[in-house]
């Protein structure tokens, strides 16, 4: 569930929220990317990552209901220059779905810096948002799903669109696996999530949010604003038999009174127990990834998802007014393929 809402509990808590999840082919590899922790919640925003939290990515294989792969990035407090140790494990078979399992040390480094070995490569650090959206065409489309009522655009102008995430910046986990790895090789048809988990008093650890498809909580979630919802701490296989008929129905009473369905509740069901559930980006590995109307296999950081997930919701198209070179200046062709944001040194220090 992707979290971009000003909140007063992202404003605290940040480096725990998640901002987007992207997957795409890079040089004969894999690319994972994890957002967190966006300064579009305004000047309370924590820098870095949290120190006692883990960042994991989460890999299922062939349409499995668990995943078999877990990459766990962990990172220590910030120094005076502004950086922070880190390191990645990955977990594979079973291990893969158990916090108390150590896993294998893949690699170790600091954030700002490339931590690199044979067949992976990890970067972590501040970088510009590649993410777009008008946030005022997000609100018509929750005034429609909170009261089931259609969408009125009369009053949106495309033409006029704004970018609310221009200048903002968020902490991003950018990690590259080789189609060497012998579960990740061209042809594999996998499924991703990716997880923030917090430390307990009790030694264990609690999930604190999760995201899958881009948009789920600003569309379906938005009045929650303390983050209550049992959602983020469940685990993908248990979606639609927890959230199926909410999704399903929410989307119904859109299409039902927008009159763009003859069947409003089967296309709701259908969103929700095809498209949307469970909760993860499906991607086939060595394929150029996308995320729109034609096809959804994985997310790149151009990817108009915003418009592709509003458009699903009420079955029909949604223009955002935003292409994706509004962005273009915070992506890159290279490794770490976005652009960074140099952290601020400890004052005094």
């Amino acid at each position: 569930m992707s979290h971009h809402l000003d909140t007063p509990l992202a404003r605290q808590n940040g480096q725990l929220y998640i901002n987007d999840l992207y997957v795409f082919s890079g040089n004969r590899s894999t690319v994972f990317v994890m957002d967190v922790n966006s300064t579009i919640t305004g000047p309370d925003v924590q820098r870095g990552f949290h120190p006692e939290a883990r960042y994991e990515f989460k890999v299922h294989f062939d349409g499995a209901d668990f995943e078999a792969l877990t990459y766990r990035v962990s990172f220590g407090k910030v120094d005076s220059d502004g950086r922070q140790a880190l390191q990645l494990h990955a977990l594979t078979g079973g291990d893969a779905r158990e916090d108390s399992a150590a896993g294998e040390l893949v690699l170790e480094g600091r954030t700002g810096e490339t931590a690199t070995r044979p067949d992976t490569r990890l970067w972590a650090g501040r970088i510009g948002d590649p993410f777009y959206i008008d946030l005022s065409l997000l609100g018509m489309v929750n005034s429609a799903v909170r009261n089931g009522t259609a969408l009125d655009l009369s009053g949106w102008r495309p033409e006029n669109a704004k970018n609310s995430f221009a200048g903002t910046t968020v902490e991003s986990i950018v990690l590259e696996v080789s189609h060497q790895h012998p579960q990740l090789r061209p042809g594999a048809r996998i499924g991703v999530w990716c997880a923030t988990k917090l430390a307990t008093d009790s030694g264990g650890w609690r999930q604190i949010n999760r995201a899958g498809h881009p948009m789920m909580w600003p569309i379906f979630w938005f009045d929650d604003t303390q983050f209550t919802n049992p959602a983020n701490a469940r685990h993908p296989s248990a979606d639609f038999n927890a959230d199926g008929k909410y999704i399903g129905d929410k989307v119904a009473a859109v299409v039902s009174a927008s009159g763009t369905s003859d069947d409003p509740q089967g296309y709701g069901q259908i969103v929700a127990l095809e498209l949307l559930f469970p909760d993860v980006l499906y991607y086939v590995v060595g394929t150029p990834a996308t995320y729109s109307f034609a096809a959804r296999n994985g997310r790149t950081l151009a990817d108009n998802a915003p418009e592709a997930m509003l458009s699903l919701v009420v079955n029909t198209a949604v223009p955002s007014g935003l292409k994706p070179s509004v962005s273009q200046q915070l992506r890159d062709k290279n490794f770490p393929y976005v652009v960074q944001r140099e952290p601020s040194p400890i004052s005094g220090s």
